[in-house]
């Protein structure tokens, strides 16, 4: 009977079992006692030659081959079989009615066979044999597969290492240099062979701590098994060149090699090399986020980045609140399904070099990376637990739930990962039993952070209220005693009831972005304001706006105060923007495109707080300005400090070289005034004429100042 051709053979995973029997009873007996495993495929062969045709057609996992049929016997078949190489190692039972004689035996073995099976045979027994070998060859088929993936593999690493732009080393416990890629020798004006069996430490110029194995930070680390890495570095290279700046970072190999690998300059293949090779055991395989020991090893790193560094970073330690109770009543799989909904969301609202991990049951640990202040970290573990404590729907079921919190901040809440963490969860139960949402780790941090919390959450509300107002100091010419114009200076009127000042609160508003409403409110406002004092006062002054960083590095920002100015029906000249000098400096295109504009526009430029920043007298040369603001700590300390008084004296000369004019800020006593008269100083502003004023006593501001009748009356 020829066998079937594989084109009709259906497509499955299963596989094929070939019986091969000249005699047509013996092929039916195979079949029933075979063909109903759903295990293997069964086909059927009546000759040699159609057993072969079987062969080559499929991929044939076992053959059970009757040694006497006419034409070409089972020992040729299984011959020829052995001298293909896609049948090579496919297993070969023989099947015979000859007894079983020695010379029979050897001589089946000797053609491939791997077992001899008498007829009459006994089922179970034979059945038992076609399993065995099927899952033998399934086992050696699969160890083939893995054994060339490996090769693959192994061929790629060979290219990834002899071409990679990295300089990558083997290092043992000694310290000698057992592998050294080309790059590496390229690096050292080396060579690979001479960099074989070289102390690696006598390659590092810098630093000379590092020169020393024993005590090298490479040899500390590799005996704890730690990953260690060395941003500054210099590589030694032949005598007369220069040593070449490279990053350093080293891993142990895993056991039992006793060794490292050393990357200079580039770790990003090191990193996803191990990456892969460690993500099945630093992975949680519910959630697929970092498991305990994954969080471990990324607080490892950033805590020997933050000790390197003196950059804070922090930890948080959640819990959800209640979750047994969920649990229990729900059912462990829509527990499961929430954990993984809680990590979806926490993730989509934590930053890329972040970690988070699902460290066991019900609890969640996240380290903050790269903190500019430890209130950040109450801001982001506050919005995380509004978000968990949305309305969560799974499936047919519709539930809330709360969650808990404790921070720790780096270095004040400890300098070990276990101290961090300890130091966290103690933290979270304390909020969990005080029902506080979060709590840090010490009673003094979670006062200050919550504090700037509330101050920033009260501003928030303060700007959706329009709690604010404006205030006018009048600017005064010293020569003339007349009226120059007004600074607005913003005030929180309203609410405010810390009475919290604008040194306080203005750069919270800067750091949160909310001067971008606030400052379009201050522009439009302002503007109003000038329209009622120009009825009042006239046009000879001007109004001074403060524009934050924030609103400089606006791209609208000019665009925006044209088309005020037109709605006004306002002449341009009237206005004065104060920038101070470090926002000048920030973005030295966006500020000369700003300036030209504003020239354009006809609105004249202040440097506020003049002499405080980047204090670099280049930029006067290259900014269009009108006039210098001298800050108020130079006026009141000139009296007294022949520094002070050098610099204002030497910002008057320059002023009046560049054309500039030279505004006073801060002038609170008749004394300050006649020094600042007699160095020719063109304005002042101050407490000695008057505070920053409503609008209402703006509009009794004098056009022309008696300098023997101050203050102005305030009432």
């Amino acid at each position: 009977m020829p066998a079937l051709p594989s084109s009709k053979s259906p497509v499955t995973s299963a596989p094929i079992l070939l019986v091969v029997d000249d005699l047509e009873a013996n092929l039916e007996a195979m079949r029933a006692l075979l063909g109903g495993d759903k295990h293997w495929q069964l086909r059927s062969a009546n000759s040699g030659e159609a057993a072969l045709r079987c062969l080559l057609a499929e991929d044939v996992s076992l053959v059970l081959l009757d040694v006497q049929m006419p034409g070409m016997d089972g020992y040729e078949v299984a011959e020829l079989m052995r001298s293909s190489p896609k049948t090579r190692y496919t297993p070969i039972i023989f099947v015979s009615a000859i007894a079983r004689t020695q010379e029979l035996i050897l001589r089946g073995y000797s053609s491939g066979a791997v077992d001899f099976i008498l007829k009459p045979f006994d089922p179970p027994v034979l059945l038992l044999k076609v399993k065995n070998l099927l899952a033998y060859e399934s086992n050696r088929r699969e160890l083939q597969r893995i054994g060339a993936q490996l090769e693959r593999q192994r061929a790629f690493s060979d290219s990834v290492l002899n071409n990679a732009a990295e300089g990558i080393m083997v290092v043992d416990e000694h310290g000698q240099i057992q592998y050294a890629n080309p790059t590496m020798a390229e690096f050292t004006d080396s060579t690979v062979e001479r960099l074989q069996k070289t102390a690696f430490c006598s390659l590092i110029a810098e630093p000379k701590s590092e020169r020393d194995w024993q005590a090298s930070s490479f040899y500390q680390h590799w005996q704890k098994r730690q990953v260690y890495r060395l941003y500054e570095a210099e590589l030694q290279r032949k005598e007369g060149a220069s040593p070449l700046p490279v990053a350093l970072s080293c891993a142990p190999l895993p056991p039992p090699q006793r060794a490292m690998v050393i990357i200079a300059r580039d770790i990003s293949v090191e990193r996803e090399l191990r990456t892969r090779l460690e993500a099945l055991i630093i992975s949680d395989p519910l959630t697929g986020l970092l498991n305990r020991r994954g969080f471990y090893l990324a607080a490892e790193s950033a805590l020997e980045r933050a000790k390197r560094s003196n950059n804070p970073f922090a930890v948080i330690y959640l819990d959800l609140d209640g979750f047994k109770r969920i649990n229990d009543s729900l059912g462990h799989a829509v527990g499961d399904e929430l954990l993984c909904q809680v990590g979806k969301q926490l993730k989509t609202e934590l930053r890329a070099y972040d970690a988070l991990a699902r460290i066991g049951g019900d609890e969640f640990t996240i380290l903050l990376d790269a903190l500019n202040q430890e209130s950040d970290a109450a801001r982001i573990a506050d919005k995380l637990l509004r978000l968990i404590s949305i309305r969560h729907q799974l499936g047919n079921e519709a539930f809330s739930i709360s969650a808990s919190a404790g921070i720790v901040c780096y270095p004040q809440g400890g300098d070990t990962v276990e101290g961090l963490l300890r130091a966290a969860d103690m933290a979270m139960y304390e909020a969990k039993q005080n029902r506080s949402g979060y709590h840090f780790h010490s009673p003094q941090m979670t006062q200050r952070a919550k504090e700037r919390l509330k101050l920033e959450q009260s501003l928030r509300q303060a700007v959706e209220q329009q709690q604010f107002s404006l205030l006018y100091q009048p600017q005064f010419y010293l020569q003339s005693g007349a009226l120059r114009g007004f600074e607005a200076l913003l005030r929180w009127t309203q609410g405010n009831t810390a009475n919290i000042s604008p040194l306080q609160f203005i750069p919270l508003l800067e750091e949160t972005h909310l001067i971008n409403p606030l400052g379009e409110w201050i522009f439009a406002e302002g503007l109003s304001h000038l329209k009622k004092l120009r009825e009042q006062l006239g046009s000879g002054f001007v109004l001074s706006l403060n524009v934050s960083p924030v609103q400089f590095a606006q791209p609208q920002l000019v665009e925006n105060l044209t088309q005020l100015l037109h709605d006004r029906n306002i002449a341009s000249s009237q206005l004065e923007v104060e920038v101070t000098e470090s926002t000048l400096m920030s973005d030295m295109q966006t500020t000369q495109k700003h300036l030209s504009q504003l020239r354009e526009l006809g609105v004249k430029v202040a440097v506020d707080d003049f002499g405080t920043g980047y204090s670099s007298l280049a930029y006067l040369r290259q900014f269009d300005v009108d006039s210098l603001k001298i800050d108020r700590l130079f006026i009141a300390n000139m009296l007294s400090s022949r520094r002070d008084a050098a610099i204002i004296s030497t910002i008057i000369d320059l002023a009046k070289h560049l054309e500039l004019e030279v505004i006073a800020e801060g002038v609170e006593t008749e004394e300050q005034r006649k020094w600042l008269l007699a160095h020719q100083c063109s304005t002042l502003q101050g407490w000695l004429v008057a505070p920053a004023l409503p609008l209402e006593q703006a509009l009794q501001v004098p056009r022309q100042l008696s300098w023997n009748q101050l203050p102005l009356d305030k009432g």
